[in-house]
């Protein structure tokens, strides 16, 4: 099984990442998982710190002469930003300056405050620095890997914003997104399949700002090309819908996921359940309608993967927050550090990578392989094996 792990801090010497159980044979290209971190680091209502950082990747083990060997990968993202904090990140004891950085008072919405009790910190630097969103950078890069295996095996992914704040997709609108329109919702700010509510988008954004305030939104990723049988209905922790919504959930302010229409409660069970069909020339079974998502049972259906995530206003508000002192106990209103007003749109590149690193895994288990050629002829055999049923 494809597993990884990420490691690093905030404003630590860079972010270190390393993928186990990947196929052997698989082309990299180190421009298109950069690209990716390039994509997750913009959109209109991002902070200062996307200006300091151009992320690249830097691989250390497990791809020679472009392609995947089989054995680890292991890769660094580096923090341009550590040249500020040296002293206050330093791995060594009582480093000069820390003292005056110390961190005790709790900012709403954040693991601040949980994270020092459950760790039992005094201050709370120690949480917020791994705690922060910029260990999405790692998993942006793992999930370019994933996208890169996907690939070959000609599965797809991509994302756009519904909404941000008030500003909603129409119903058309979404009906009508496709593959086709990815130039389109790359080249929007707010990363919407609607060009015409770019300014809308960006006016609610820049509202926040002059309020001191943080909105959120809904993003949805989709999967194209994934065959069927990806998940199980034996097990809860097989569950195909299950494990994308952790994924999805995993992401830094995600407060719900949806699945297909899931959240959709207003048909009747006739008018919502994708009735089945089959094409006797394709030797395939096939559904009009996708209301599902993709999934039934918790394994694919074949069709498209369709998941949403939505995205809280972030926590960190130059409007302050009422708090209270960690060491003192005192009342305070919560500090603001340097942060973002919008992220939904970065937040839906995160998605994705999040997407295409279950998708990746879920393939693995169905059709093992160690490496590329060996998978895509375990792939072909079971889609021939489908039709012959």
């Amino acid at each position: 099984m494809i597993r990884f792990l990420t490691s690093g801090e905030s404003h630590g010497k860079g972010l270190i990442s390393i993928i186990e159980g990947f196929p052997s044979n698989v082309p990299i290209d180190e421009g298109f998982i950069n690209s990716d971190l390039k994509r997750r680091m913009g959109g209109y209502g991002r902070g200062r710190r996307m200006k300091i950082e151009s992320d690249r990747i830097e691989i250390f083990a497990g791809v020679r002469h472009g392609k995947t060997l089989g054995s680890p990968i292991a890769f660094l993202v580096q923090n341009r930003d550590w040249v500020n904090w040296t002293d206050i990140m330093s791995p060594q004891p009582n480093p000069k300056g820390a003292q005056k950085r110390l961190v005790t008072r709790a900012r709403p919405g954040h693991a601040d405050l949980v994270g020092a009790l459950k760790y039992s910190f005094e201050d709370m630097r120690n949480v917020l620095e791994r705690s922060s969103a910029r260990e999405t950078t790692s998993r942006v890069a793992v999930g370019a890997f994933c996208k890169l295996l996907l690939a070959e095996l000609g599965i797809r992914i991509y994302s756009h914003v519904i909404s941000i704040k008030d500003v909603h997709v129409s119903p058309e609108q979404l009906e009508a997104v496709s593959i086709d329109k990815v130039p389109q919702i790359e080249s929007s700010a707010l990363r919407s399949c609607d060009p015409s509510l770019d300014e809308a988008m960006k006016a609610a954004v820049d509202g926040a700002i002059e309020r001191g305030e943080t909105i959120g939104g809904t993003f949805e990723v989709r999967v194209l090309g994934a065959p069927v049988g990806l998940g199980s209905h034996v097990h809860w922790d097989r569950k195909l819908d299950g494990r994308l919504a952790q994924a999805i959930m995993s992401i830094n302010a995600i407060k719900a996921v949806e699945v297909g229409s899931g959240l959709d409660t207003d048909p009747y069970g006739s008018e919502f359940h994708d009735e089945i069909f089959y094409n006797a020339d394709k030797k395939e079974f096939y559904r009009r309608t996708n209301h599902a998502g993709g999934i039934e049972g918790g394994t694919s259906t074949g069709g498209e993967i369709i998941v949403r995530g939505v995205v809280k206003p972030i926590p960190t508000l130059r409007k302050p927050l009422r708090s209270v002192d960690l060491a003192t106990k005192e009342p305070f209103k919560a500090q603001y550090e340097r942060s973002d007003t919008c992220v939904v749109p970065a937040a839906a590149v995160i998605g994705e990578a999040m997407a295409a690193i279950v998708v990746a895994q879920a393939v693995q288990e169905k059709f093992g392989g160690d490496s590329l050629p060996e998978l895509k002829r375990n792939v072909k055999s079971f889609q021939e094996q489908v039709r012959g049923m």
